[in-house]
């Protein structure tokens, strides 16, 4: 049992239900943001992808420089990363022409390997261990791939599989469902899981988002997107508000 001397505060908050409430609405707003750019403005993938590239670079680097943990920093880098997933992905989709089944092989690649030299270089991919620079780096590595990741599965299931966004939006709850069944009932790592669930809530998230604003032609509701992005903004801020948010602890 390691004393509080032997411990260390890392800048990732605690994974407790609100982290994972919180990080829905960022996924399901990585959506509808991403879409309003890229569509209701008119503005192109590539467009739209270099934007949020550039705001997920430059709240990556005021993550780093953070000497401790910032509730609204955090999350804000996170729905940077959501929004730039989902641009990418679209990108690299229609615009590229590779195909959602083409796209998510390569973005499942692309996480494999950044975990991979995460792994490589530190002996564990967990979370707990968001201490240094060079691993913040990796872990904003792997939350951009698997963010992205999530954004093609969801559209691959949706449209290429053909079970639509509320098909699509019932199997990836299902699936974390089985994560927690598998947390709670089981002594499968839990690094895997967090992992699991993390891609998981990516394209829950972008089909809920897809349901909220494609056309009713294409199984959607049709909502206004820069009113749904609002109203899902204003949600996301009065949980992160609500939700106690303290920093994870990780060894020494």
């Amino acid at each position: 049992m390691m004393s509080i001397e032997e411990k260390a505060l890392s800048k990732v908050p605690e994974v407790t239900l609100g982290f994972w409430i919180i990080k829905i609405l960022a996924t399901t707003l990585g959506e509808t943001g991403g879409d309003t750019v890229t569509m209701t403005l008119n503005w192109g993938y590539l467009t739209g992808t270099l934007l949020f590239g550039g705001l997920l670079v430059a709240f990556v680097m005021a993550q780093i420089v953070a000497k401790r943990f910032h509730p609204f920093l955090y999350w804000a880098t996170i729905v940077a990363s959501t929004t730039f997933g989902t641009t990418m992905a679209d990108f690299a989709d229609r615009s590229l022409g590779i195909g959602y089944t083409g796209g998510s092989s390569l973005l499942l690649l692309c996480l494999l390997s950044a975990l991979g030299f995460w792994y490589r270089s530190e002996g564990s991919v967990s979370v707990n261990t968001v201490s240094t620079p060079r691993v913040e780096a990796f872990y904003w590595g792997a939350i951009t791939f698997s963010q992205t990741l999530g954004t093609a599965l969801g559209d691959w299931l949706a449209d290429t599989g053909g079970l639509g966004y509320e098909g699509g939006a019932l199997v990836f709850a299902a699936g974390l469902a089985i994560v927690i069944a598998l947390y709670y009932r089981t002594a499968i790592s839990r690094v895997g899981l967090f992992w699991a669930a993390f891609i998981l809530t990516r394209p829950l998230g972008a089909t809920v988002g897809d349901f909220l604003d494609k056309p009713i032609s294409a199984g959607g509701l049709h909502l206004s997107r820069p009113l749904a992005s609002a109203v899902i903004t204003a949600f996301m801020i009065a949980c992160v508000l609500l939700f106690p948010q303290r920093a994870g602890r990780h060894p020494a």
